[in-house]
């Protein structure tokens, strides 16, 4: 039927990867999914493995989601909106008859040994393959403690990651590349419902029962924690300061946020997305951070609202934004966002172990900064000042409290916000600390490698050198308050985040 993206049965290999060689354990209990990025139920290449295991090994499923606190900015905001998915899950787990295990841990180092624990009664393990954030380190040492096969699958993108051999200087070089490769893959798709797999007749296949060891020392979470209830919230040892934003998180409100953006609000995306009145964006970028979503999910709602199927892909002049996709341009716009822009960043994390280093910039970007790095600046602002939005330039200080205010920024104001802090901070490298200090403490799409992208952004990663020269910035791209009060719709938008009177 047309608009109807066929799923994979099997996980492609591409995919795939073993980690270290332990062996399969066939007379083993149960398989083991161990979710650690892919938090949904949905879409989802890992899960998908572990249920085709499952089916050929016959024993039930476990899934373990586990949130630890003592990642890096851990905070209530955070901590929140993965709870508000953990109690999704845990929902649609019970609706198909498969064994959920939510552990949140309530001090730092209480869930160590829970996943060796499990792993001892599991015939293999599968888990979410993961580039970004503390993902890599998670995955060498859970190699270290299991004495059982540990397969890592990729469900990030539409390409996966091992099919890039290197990474890419500019958007348009992955882009071009992408455009090469994507066809061959999208025949490809994860299933919507993976778990109806599992379906069996009364007594056939009965629920895997988490080991009473396991429920003793490391408990399932409360009802009332996994509710993000502020009580809940307050006896764990995190950032009590980033408040929680109401009503966000979770497959559910996930799935209703596609449904509504494809619906209502794509045919404006381009046209719309920069005005900041306009509020023209998906709002998709935390679900999608935190797992809650796949590109998958999103590229079957439009294919099923435009009628489009892979076969109507075009054949553009290679790297270029339009044609490749064969639907409307604004659609096209939305998905050079969601596939172009999030992959690359995936891609060099993927390849590259530096994403949130100075150093990693391009050696032009590097050069010109460095050549100005003394430069006086107009200002030179503290934490304090930026994190309190407390600057002499109105448009900034809006941007900074809709981040504090709601764990969002307007797309167009965070390159903007960048742009200044870099103007008004002693030393690029500097500059650099204090936007990853204040994007991944406040944003609930931060510690991303889409959001390293937007951060390297401003200091010329996936640029080119922009003339004329100019002072602190050199060749690397300039912005202004002056000119973005003159380009766009702004004047809802200040006043929606003016500072709130005291009192």
């Amino acid at each position: 039927m047309t608009g109807e993206l066929p799923a994979s049965r099997s996980t492609p290999s591409q995919r795939l990867r073993v980690v270290g060689a332990n062996p399969l354990r066939p007379e083993r209990e149960f398989v083991l999914y161990w979710m650690r990025a892919s938090r949904r139920i949905d879409h989802n290449f890992a899960l998908d493995r572990a249920v085709e295991l499952a089916l050929e090994l016959g024993r039930p499923l476990i899934i373990l989601e586990a949130l630890r606190c003592d990642y890096r900015w851990a905070a209530d905001r955070h901590h929140a909106f993965v709870l508000a998915g953990m109690r999704d899950n845990a929902v649609a787990c019970g609706r198909f008859g498969v064994a959920y295990h939510p552990y949140v841990e309530p001090s730092v180092g209480h869930g160590r040994g829970l996943l060796a624990a499990l792993g001892q009664h599991a015939c293999v393990v599968v888990t979410d393959d993961h580039p970004g954030f503390h993902y890599p380190q998670m995955l060498t040492a859970a190699a270290d403690q299991l004495d059982v096969r540990l397969e890592a699958v990729d469900s990030i993108g539409l390409l996966p990651l091992s099919v890039a051999p290197r990474d890419f200087p500019t958007a348009y070089a992955f882009r071009a590349f992408m455009q090469r490769e994507l066809p061959a893959h999208l025949g490809s798709m994860p299933q919507a419902t993976p778990l109806s797999r599992l379906a069996t007749k009364p007594g056939e296949r009965p629920m895997a029962t988490i080991p009473k060891t396991v429920l003793t020392r490391w408990p399932a979470a409360e009802a009332s924690l996994l509710r993000g209830e502020p009580a809940a919230l307050a006896a764990l040892p995190i950032d009590h300061g980033v408040g929680v934003v109401p009503g966000l998180g979770g497959a559910r409100a996930g799935i209703a946020a596609i449904r509504a953006f494809v619906g209502e609000g794509v045919d404006a995306y381009a046209e719309r997305r920069n005005h900041p009145d306009d509020a023209g964006g998906s709002g998709l970028s935390p679900y999608l951070h935190f797992g809650h979503v796949s590109v998958h999910a999103i590229l079957r709602e439009l294919a099923q609202r435009t009628g489009w199927t892979p076969g109507d892909l075009g054949r553009p002049r290679q790297g270029a934004r339009e044609g490749f996709w064969g639907m409307p341009p604004a659609v096209e716009s939305f998905l050079d966002e969601l596939v172009v822009w999030r992959e690359v960043g995936h891609n060099f994390a993927h390849i590259r172990d530096d994403i949130d280093r100075y150093e990693s910039l391009p050696p032009w970007a590097r050069t010109t900064l460095e050549a100005h790095a003394a430069d006086p600046r107009p200002h030179l602002y503290d934490r304090a000042t930026l994190e309190g939005a407390s600057t002499a330039d109105e448009i900034w200080n809006a941007a900074q409290r809709e981040l504090v205010r709601t764990g969002r920024m307007h797309n167009y104001l965070r390159m903007l916000w960048g742009k200044r802090v870099l103007e008004w901070t002693a030393e690029p490298p500097a500059a650099v600390q204090m936007l990853i200090e204040l994007n991944n403490r406040w944003a609930l799409d931060g510690r991303d490698p889409n959001s390293y992208s937007g951060i390297f952004w401003v200091f010329g990663r996936y640029d080119r050198p922009w003339g004329p020269e100019r002072p602190i910035f050199g060749t690397v791209r300039y912005m202004s308050s002056d000119a973005t009060r003159r380009k766009l719709r702004l004047s809802r938008y200040l006043a929606r985040h003016a500072e709130q009177p005291q009192g």
